[in-house]
């Protein structure tokens, strides 16, 4: 069917792109400055150069109009309590004395200043920084950085459209400042905080703006009445504004569903909406509402979030649809290309027919240039774009890789014992604490140690020949014989190897694995300068041989006290890939679960006693919408009992979950069914064993007491009265000491202090304990 030509040529544009540059010179730029080898000039300057290469790129791809406002130090919710003036009281004094240094201690702590707490940015692999708000919060306007990038755009030629976090968004994303009572609804604040976005959309008119976009993503969750009312009350101030540019509310993430109405309605020139997938009812709901007259529609009909190629054909029928439901369409991925990696065209280790299949940001950018192009000329001006598309649509379809029988018939032969541990964990506890002989309130850790520069040295001398694989292995020794002697020292009773073998928590796992593919160059951004490859969940997962036996049981003998084995459960093992979408999650799921479960019981065999499967992105990848969250929990905790119910019951089974809002699924965490759970709670203040006391949670938990996430060493006195808030909540009996999370991104001076003084509080509290307790 050919698109019919669109009363006005179709624009090409993106909400926002990746930051790092396509060596990650942000990332080492940043850290520089961090270690005192870079000057905040420097820095500037690198930041200002990637931001020109970044519009030059989109600009000479046939992007019409670029985002400004969207590139970040660090994060863009930071980034906006910065431009209304949340700092916390805490911090007022760094950001007074240097602005700079003042954000990154916001950011990541100092040693005697908590960071802001962390969490998942909705269902991705993003983390923001969670505003601190209360009744006595004052907004004050600082348009600054968000003035100066997009002037820099308009020197450069460009045709610029600021990026800011909605009013709306940023509240609904904060949380009560500490002190503050927790039931505080940030929402309240609305009315003081328009003012403010007023004030900075005003300079950014007299800057030059003619389009000024606003994100709200946050309206396409379930949100009550009230809320509904705060957005249309936001936007009808803020599109009734006088001084200020042509405004466009952008959604992404899913379907806007009751909030649609509420823009559609308001006195704003454009909206964004999300036509993918994940977007799936927002054209029904659009036709429903009558469309948008008078309005701009800039619509995501290419996946912001995972890395296959767009069909051409499918998505320009869904353009020509909307083309009789807006005065003006135009083109746009689905959500800001933050959460996909920058150019696929840099992999040259993949099949070149793989290759074919894949779309990172500059690729997705062509795709939305190709697309607007044939909006506005129909199909013929696209033919060869078409034809290519539909070739190598084809060529994914029928391909090897997708599709193997045996994997297809082990899953169709899963029953509902295989998902049930042998005996109830009542039972199993009293085994476990017998098998075991640990001491009351344990201590461990959650996997990885420090990855040093010679670790990292000794992997990149392996892959450039330097070295052969016997002198790497003998580094791996050394490095494991290294963590355990440390933690035997500090006193920790159950150990880890320190993971030094392994690249990522999922990669490691992925290259090992059939039906996944690894990436080169493909890096995302998931905090600061944190920054992962997620690998390519391309086709069938089965498990050719064991993975991390070899490294465990070796630990295992230099010890007497239990080591853990460690692996990335079945969610994260999807959630942080780039999943297949061929196929539903669910399935996929049960296959990466079924290549666990062998590792499993291969690790029990060989006489590992504790075996922690990590899932951090259980919460993460819950729908945005809930009625959706039955469906996707019941496959997400039978993939991980699946995992892990094949062993004896005196085999102890953790799991680990970090930087996400767990309140709402502790249910969830009860119906995997695992021994022991630890989760992040130190930059919350044991918010979440509140959670887990106030939902009868039966089973032991170690919410953490150290934030790996910041350079702080918190003290034994830190340390111990987070204890005490969790044995508020968690008896001692089935409470654990440990860290947040892993120790990867941590250098070794200050891990071992940390964990020295956590040792010590442990110790402390046991002896504070009754008798009959410790």
């Amino acid at each position: 069917m050919t698109a019919k030509p669109a009363a006005a040529a179709a624009r090409a544009t993106v909400y926002g792109y990746p930051r790092q540059g396509q060596n990650r010179e942000l990332k080492k730029a940043i850290e520089g400055y961090w270690k005192g080898r870079v000057d905040a000039d420097t820095l500037r300057q690198t930041a200002a150069e990637l931001r020109r290469e970044t519009w030059q790129q989109l600009a000479e791809a046939g992007v019409h109009e670029v985002p400004t406002g969207d590139f970040s130090y660090y994060d863009h919710v930071l980034d906006t309590s910065v431009m209304v003036g949340a700092v916390p009281e805490r911090h007022r004094e760094a950001v007074r004395t240097d602005a700079l240094d003042g954000y990154f201690a916001m950011a990541r702590g100092t040693q005697d200043v908590a960071p802001l707490e962390m969490t998942k940015w909705f269902d991705t692999n993003y983390h923001y920084l969670v505003p601190e708000l209360g009744p006595d919060t004052v907004f004050t306007a600082d348009s600054a950085k968000q003035v100066a990038e997009l002037k820099e755009a308009l020197a450069l030629g460009h045709t610029p459209r600021p990026v800011l976090v909605g009013p709306v968004t940023y509240l609904l994303l904060a949380k009560a400042a500490p002190g503050v009572a927790a039931d505080f609804e940030p929402l309240t604040l609305l009315d003081r905080l328009l003012p403010v976005y007023a004030e900075v959309l005003a300079d950014l008119r007299a800057a030059g703006a003619e389009w000024v976009q606003l994100d709200e993503p946050a309206l396409v969750q379930d949100r009550t009445p009230a809320e509904l009312n705060a957005a249309a009350r936001a936007y009808r101030e803020l599109g009734s504004l006088t001084d200020r540019s042509k405004l466009l509310v952008a959604s992404y993430f899913g379907r806007l569903g009751e909030a649609l109405a509420v823009l559609a309605k308001s006195p704003v020139e454009g909206l964004a909406l999300d036509f993918t997938e994940s977007g799936a009812g927002n054209l029904a709901d659009l036709a429903a509402a009558g469309g948008l007259p008078g309005k701009r529609l800039v619509a995501g009909v290419v996946n912001g979030r995972n890395i296959w190629i767009n069909d051409y054909e499918k998505s320009l029928a869904t353009l020509g649809t909307l083309l009789g439901l807006a005065d003006h369409v135009d083109v746009s991925a689905s959500s800001s290309l933050l959460h996909v990696p920058l150019d696929a065209g840099a992999e040259h280790d993949i099949d070149p027919q793989i290759a074919r299949w894949l779309a990172f940001a500059k690729q997705k950018t062509q795709e939305i240039v190709v697309l607007a192009r044939g909006l506005s000329g129909g199909t013929d001006a696209i033919a060869a774009e078409l034809a290519a598309n539909r070739a190598d649509l084809a060529s994914r379809a029928d391909a090897v890789i997708t599709r193997d029988p045996a994997v297809r018939a082990r899953t169709a032969a899963i029953t509902d014992e295989d998902g049930r541990r042998s005996q109830p964990y009542a039972e199993r506890t009293v085994a476990q604490r017998a098998h075991l002989g640990l001491p009351m309130l344990p201590t461990t850790t959650i996997g990885s140690f420090p990855q040093t520069t010679e670790l990292r040295t000794a992997r990149a001398d392996l892959r450039a020949g330097r070295i052969d694989e016997a002198g790497y292995e003998e580094r791996i020794k050394d490095e494991i014989r290294e963590v355990l002697s440390f933690q035997e020292k500090a006193g920790i009773d159950v150990l880890v190897h320190g993971e030094p073998e392994r690249n990522d928590m999922v990669q490691y796992f992925a290259e090992q694995l059939t039906g996944y593919l690894a990436t080169q160059h493909g890096w995302v951004q998931s905090y600061g300068t944190r920054y992962v490859r997620p690998p390519v969940l391309a086709g069938d997962i089965s498990r050719p041989e064991p993975m991390t036996v070899r490294w465990t049981t070796y630990a295992q003998s230099l010890t007497e006290r239990p080591v853990k084995g460690m692996l990335t459960g079945p969610v994260t093992m999807l959630a942080w890939s780039f999943v297949r979408d061929d196929q539903p999650l669910g399935e996929t799921a049960r296959q990466v679960a079924l290549a666990l479960r062998d590792e499993v019981n291969d690790l029990e065999a060989n006489g590992t006693s504790v075996i922690q499967v990590d899932e951090p992105a259980l919460r993460e990848t819950l729908p945005l919408r809930a009625d959706e969250h039955a469906a996707y929990l019941e496959w997400a905790t039978e993939s991980f009992r699946l995992a892990t119910s094949g062993v004896r019951p005196d085999t102890q089974i953790h799991t680990h979950m970090c930087y996400a809002e767990f309140g709402d699924i502790v249910q969830a965490i009860d119906d995997l069914d695992a021994d022991v759970i630890s989760l992040e709670a130190a930059r919350s203040h044991m918010q979440v064993a509140r959670e887990l006391a106030a939902h009868g949670y039966p089973r032991e938990a170690g919410p953490g007491v150290y934030d790996i996430h910041s350079p702080r060493i918190p003290s034994v006195e830190e340390a111990a009265a987070l204890l005490r808030k969790g044995l508020e909540a968690i008896p001692a009996t089935r409470l654990w000491v440990n860290p947040d999370c892993g120790l990867k991104t941590r250098g070794w001076p200050e891990t071992r202090t940390s964990l020295e003084n956590l040792v010590a509080a442990a110790r402390e509290i046991r002896a504070e304990l009754p008798t009959e307790a410790a």
